[in-house]
């Protein structure tokens, strides 16, 4: 019975690691120990005699499963803002004070509590902005006040921040209002299906 007491520690870590990953909130901390626990699994099977076993967890259970994870995660956890092409161009040579550099601060300093990738799409005109974003191409767009565009969406009138900023998704307009988003207005806008 001495002998089988690092069997029962090994086994032991099973469920141990499964709450960790159960408790976890960053998705690619969650694929780390998906995988540690897909190697524990596979350890168990060998001590036990199950080598064919083992070897299946440890190809298709971890490695497989938490390499098509990490490309799933990777590929949806983005937020798309469309912003004119004129405007990025501008940003490049605007001092890091400028208004523009510091909504794209704020935007990327959000993505990055709520583990997104922030990704800037330019456009060529405002039509093409709104036209993408109506369907659904990106996530929220970002213009000056003066190239606003009509979504159908009360626009607030009195407002001076030179930026306006229309997401089409009702979580995403939550988490920029408590933000309160440096140099920019915010609004929610609900499209059709």
């Amino acid at each position: 019975m001495v002998n089988d007491s690092y069997l029962y520690m090994i086994v032991a870590l099973l469920p141990l690691t499964a709450l960790m990953l159960t408790l976890q909130v960053n998705p690619y901390h969650a694929l780390v120990i998906r995988g540690i626990l897909g190697a524990i699994a596979a350890l168990v099977y060998v001590v036990l005699g199950a080598a064919d076993v083992a070897l299946t967890e440890a190809l298709v259970g971890t490695m497989l499963a938490v390499l098509l994870n990490v490309v799933a995660v990777r590929s949806s956890l983005v937020m798309r803002v469309g912003v004119l092409q004129e405007t990025l161009s501008d940003a490049e040579e605007q001092p890091e004070n400028s208004p523009f550099y510091q909504l794209k601060n704020t935007l990327s300093n959000v993505a990055n509590r709520y583990h997104l990738r922030l990704e800037l799409v330019p456009f060529s005109d405002p039509e093409a902005l709104r036209q993408a974003l109506v369907e659904k191409e990106i996530h929220a767009t970002c213009l000056e006040r003066s190239q606003a565009i009509n979504l159908d969406a009360q626009m607030p009138e009195a407002e001076p921040e030179p930026y306006q900023v229309i997401t089409r998704i009702r979580r995403l307009y939550e988490i920029l209002q408590s933000e309160r988003l440096a140099a920019s207005s915010l609004t929610y806008i609900q499209l059709a299906n």
